[in-house]
């Protein structure tokens, strides 16, 4: 088999059916495109778990009156409550944090946004005991046997509030992969239809070729290149559709999340690192859909 004689009846057909090819490279890099947002949302996700599988903390805030006047948990109601929950079941930990360290940490969490810090003063922030536990997974328990105890203002589970983050992002991710399915089933009927197009304008030339004794397979090779390389090029346009969504979305939209490291913050590594998925997904999907509607619905 002559590659010279292939990839020349590959050109030809690419060039042959310009407008169907030009549909299918978009369409492909659209839905690929959305695959990759959904593949970020999940890198986002796994490092948030990463970030937070050891910092995730019930921050028991104390009352007012404990917050104001007492900056070492020196009081027998601070002690209490101190001992009560270093003796409780699943808890590792306890660290009590005054009212001025947690306004001090208040201003390095929203360092990037000023207008925040300015309005804040330390008396809005509550003094706090931070209990680290063992597990955090089992944090209802304590949650429950702590939230109405005296010197109690409240009790905030942080693993409560991260699942409801989690929760949103899963969701997200579930919509695009949903938008990209359709998409790409869209673009799976294009490569169906293009390839019947390029074999039905070629059909005189490789009936010749198949009387003069071609096999199938090497009549049929040029068709399945063609939707390989659309797909593969469609890919390569997918990318690039993600590096945009990654710098409009992900660095625009929950830019100022990421400045505050309520979110991890995604880089181009992250759009390098799910980019061969990408052109093996599309190269595989084109090369199975060329295959099947060869073998299926195209006589050569």
């Amino acid at each position: 088999m002559r590659a010279s004689f292939v990839f020349s009846e590959v050109i030809t057909g690419l060039r042959r059916n310009i407008t169907m090819t030009v549909a299918m490279i978009l369409t492909t890099a659209i839905s690929l495109g959305l695959l990759g947002g959904g593949l970020l949302v999940v890198r986002m996700i796994d490092k948030m778990q990463l970030v937070y599988s050891d910092k995730v903390q019930v921050v028991v805030s104390l009352t007012d009156d404990i917050s104001a006047n007492d900056k070492s948990c020196s009081s027998a109601l601070c002690t209490k409550l101190l001992h009560d929950l270093q003796g409780a079941a699943n808890v590792e930990g306890v660290t009590f944090e005054n009212r001025d360290h947690t306004f001090e940490r208040f201003k390095q969490l929203f360092a990037a946004n000023p207008e925040l810090v300015k309005l804040t003063r330390p008396e809005s922030l509550p003094a706090s005991l931070q209990v680290k536990l063992v597990d955090s997974s089992k944090s209802d328990a304590l949650v429950k046997a702590f939230s109405n105890q005296p010197g109690v203002k409240n009790v905030n589970d942080q693993n409560a509030f991260l699942q409801k983050i989690f929760s949103a992002l899963g969701q997200f991710r579930f919509i695009v992969f949903g938008i990209a399915v359709a998409v790409a089933v869209a673009a799976v009927l294009l490569i169906f239809n293009t390839i019947q197009l390029s074999a039905f304008t070629r059909r005189t030339e490789v009936g010749i070729m198949r009387l003069v004794g071609a096999t199938r397979w090497y009549t049929q090779l040029p068709f399945l290149i063609e939707a390989v390389v659309a797909g593969i090029i469609g890919s390569l346009l997918g990318i690039i559709l993600l590096a945009v969504l990654k710098v409009t979305l992900f660095d625009q939209v929950l830019g100022g999340l990421a400045s505050s490291s309520v979110l991890p913050r995604l880089d181009m590594l992250d759009v390098v690192a799910i980019s061969p998925v990408l052109v093996l997904v599309a190269a595989v999907i084109s090369a199975i859909t060329g295959y099947v509607t060869l073998r299926l619905y195209v006589r050569l």
